[in-house]
């Protein structure tokens, strides 16, 4: 049975990682090629699956991610993350910094994709932990709660405009009805999160190499305005370009530059050079200085790029044995309410398989011919199935291991805060969906 596969293979897969600490790389592309001999991949074709699944999640993450490092290491290196960290501290108060972090999280999450929003303020939650001296996980995890909120129930982020597409949905009134969701429920489980028992047990140390650890006086330090304008260009570009995109549908060159300059390792890319400039010759130092900068970020995210691509391996391995299409085929006959059945196939699908992408497609190809006739808004189809991808996140989702090594968590560490946070988060989505649906019936008679 498929099923079964995928649960022996998380089992492996943890066993090599925990009992006989292999290293994550070389752990998950062993169990993915187990996983493609035991699902009938030909021997032949195993070592393509893997290389297409690195280099897709590879594809879509280096230029982020390691773009993304280098403008981090740069603004640590500068001065420009402290000046940041110690503002947010003067706003919110040491007591507030979480609050702080949820804030900053959802404001640049609504447009943005989880990993460049992730990549971007990590560095300011590493400098007020150093600078508060809180633990890791109290002034990181509601950040990244509140991005995988926004990355996973709003458009016009990838899984929830797929759908919106397939449903025929509104995806303005996808967005207006998504953040009565999502903000609520993203903050709650923020801020409810770090304070569980078994979180609170754990303090991982800052992972070398992605922060300054130097502490700056203020005279060294680059002005708030330029700190700003560093951190917010590249949210201008992405947040422009969506909000372009969606705002009209007209093809001109005018929007191809647009959409150009707002993709993500574009819109990075020119980001570094500008903090290359404005902390460095600016600031009077070397361009060689800044270079070191940036050659101490590739090297800490070496290993990271190379699990995450691992990672990607896996979910491929996962798709091309027919998990999918399994699930696909057992539930089609469900007869159930379509919101509750288009959330739980995706639920399905993502512990399957991890790729939320392939979650959310699937599962509204399923629920679509049900929904002609039910009576239900298509845009709660659309963020039932939306938030039903983001529950139960684990090791064959290439974005848990990008947690797992920016917190500096075991994998039975990471499971236990992402893998439940997750599924909390998908679980109030699904009340959220359920309540509003009920809400615009209610209005609508």
């Amino acid at each position: 049975m498929p099923l079964v596969v995928v649960g022996i293979s998380v089992l492996v897969l943890l066993l090599l990682m925990t009992r006989l600490r292999m290293n994550g790389f070389a752990a998950l592309l062993l169990v993915a090629v187990g996983v493609g001999v035991v699902r009938g991949i030909p021997l032949e074709k195993i070592p393509d699956v893997l290389s297409e699944g690195i280099g897709g999640q590879i594809g879509d993450t280096m230029l982020t991610i390691g773009l993304g490092a280098m403008v981090g290491r740069v603004m640590g290196d500068s001065g420009a993350a402290q000046r940041l960290a110690g503002k947010l501290l003067d706003a919110f108060g040491p007591r507030g910094v979480q609050v702080a972090m949820v804030v900053t999280a959802m404001l640049i999450g609504v447009t943005m994709f989880y990993e460049v929003a992730f990549i971007i303020i990590v560095p300011i939650a590493f400098t007020l932990v150093r600078v508060t001296g809180a633990k890791l996980l109290w002034v990181g995890l509601p950040m990244s709660i509140a991005l995988s909120t926004m990355h996973s129930f709003l458009p016009p982020h990838p899984g929830p405009t797929a759908v919106a597409s397939t449903f025929h949905a509104s995806i303005g009134l996808t967005l207006f009805y998504g953040l009565f969701i999502a903000v609520p429920a993203g903050a709650l489980v923020a801020l409810v999160w770090p304070r569980l028992p078994f979180v609170g047990a754990l303090d991982p140390a800052i992972p070398t190499g992605l922060v300054s650890a130097r502490e700056f006086a203020d005279e060294e330090m680059p002005g708030l305005g330029w700190s700003l304008f560093v951190a917010l260009f590249p949210v201008v570009l992405i947040a422009g370009a969506a909000v372009t995109d969606l705002a009209t549908s007209a093809k001109t060159p005018l929007l191809h530059f647009v959409a150009f300059i707002g993709s993500a390792p574009i819109a990075l890319l020119l980001t570094l050079l500008l903090a290359v400039w404005a902390f460095g010759p600016r600031m009077g130092r070397s361009l060689a200085e800044v270079s070191a900068s940036c050659t101490a970020a590739a090297q800490a995210m070496a290993m990271i790029l190379l699990v995450i691509g691992a990672g990607g391996a896996f979910k491929n391995v996962l798709v091309e044995g027919g998990i999918s299409d399994y699930i696909k085929d057992q539930t089609q006959s469900w007869s159930i309410s379509p919101i509750v059945l288009g959330w739980l196939i995706a639920v399905i699908l993502r512990v399957a398989l991890g790729s939320a992408t392939v979650a959310v497609v699937t599962a509204s190809g399923v629920v679509l011919p049900l929904l002609a006739g039910s009576g239900v808004h298509p845009e709660m189809m659309v963020l039932a199935v939306s938030c039903g991808s983001i529950a139960f996140s684990h090791v064959n989702d290439p974005g848990f291991w990008l947690f797992k090594e920016y917190f500096n968590l075991s994998v039975i560490d990471a499971i236990k805060v992402r893998t439940t946070y997750t599924t909390v988060l998908a679980t109030l989505g699904l009340g959220g969906v359920l309540a509003s649906e009920w809400t615009l019936d209610v209005l609508s008679l």
